[in-house]
């Protein structure tokens, strides 16, 4: 490793003079964006609730500060001494899903064009997927269809049997026939297959409704930390939906399945955009 350390020790950067104005433009940019990514991120996770609470602490240590509350300052110096170590324990679960996000490149997707949803799916399976999503829905036949993209699932699948079969709205509708062994669980797609069956997926922690039970939650978990593209069929109501990026499309008929699948098109104003948030109830709805 010594070697390592002669050659950074000999290695001076380039720096790109730049005008004064233009570097401050920059930077109160990069930060400016920055900041707001780490707000919307605390906004729309449950640290929301923790980071309320982080102010009110500030707060009354401002307050004892004023008053010179001698006892007060000194037992929260003491604690903000270990308050680093505090926050990376108590927001672990949150600071992973952000990294997961960043390594996707959830927050910089307004830097790419238009892409198709997944470029390995082709036109057929597409209309196999959305066949038998509407096949199930109008027998009321729960189904989750997870279509992996770029973020690798092999986690998933490999809690699952595996299949490999070429995907046809039959093979689909017979896995999710009640009382059939593969049906409980998830189906996941890699390219142009059906790689497993009966896969287990990581929940949601979002407030979603009351009306939308486990399955959903697992469509919209699996989006959260992959980009995958999800189709649920409630078992209860019979409507379809469509989990990405930590969204989920309710009330979506056939035509809108096939289309997001393939073009990665937003269903028509009429249907129900369910944008998920931790806050209870907190829903928008076009």
């Amino acid at each position: 490793m010594q070697w390592i350390q002669d050659i950074l020790s000999g290695w001076t950067p380039t720096i790109i003079n730049i005008p004064e104005w233009l570097a401050i433009i920059i930077d109160i940019l990069v930060t400016s964006f920055g900041i707001y990514k780490i707000m919307q991120w605390i906004r729309l996770t449950r640290a929301w609730t923790l980071f309320k609470g982080f102010l009110v602490v500030i707060l009354v240590y401002a307050a004892a500060y004023v008053l010179n509350l001698v006892t007060i300052l000194w037992v929260m110096r003491m604690s903000f001494n270990i308050g680093l170590i505090a926050v990376v324990v108590i927001f672990q679960p949150e600071l992973r899903k952000a990294l997961e996000q960043l390594g996707k490149g959830k927050y910089f997707g307004f830097f790419k064009g238009e892409e198709k949803v997944n470029a390995n799916l082709s036109r057929s399976s597409a209309d196999a997927i959305a066949k038998a999503a509407k096949a199930m829905s109008e027998v009321k036949t729960g189904a989750l269809i997870v279509i992996e993209q770029t973020v690798s699932l092999s986690e998933i699948i490999q809690t699952g049997i595996p299949i490999d079969a070429k995907i046809t709205s039959q093979l689909l509708i017979n896995t999710f026939e009640k009382n059939t062994p593969l049906h409980d669980g998830a189906v996941l797609i890699k390219g142009d297959r059906i790689a497993a069956a009966a896969c287990m997926l990581p929940l949601t922690d979002v407030e979603i409704g009351k009306e939308l039970g486990t399955r959903h939650r697992a469509a919209v978990g699996v989006s959260e930390v992959s980009d995958s593209v999800v189709v649920i069929v409630s078992e209860e109501t019979g409507n379809i939906s469509i989990a990405s990026n930590g969204n989920l499309f309710r009330k979506l008929h056939e035509k809108q399945v096939r289309e997001m699948l393939i073009r990665n098109e937003e269903p028509e104003k009429r249907s129900l955009i369910l944008r998920l948030r931790r806050k209870k109830n907190d829903k928008i709805s076009e």
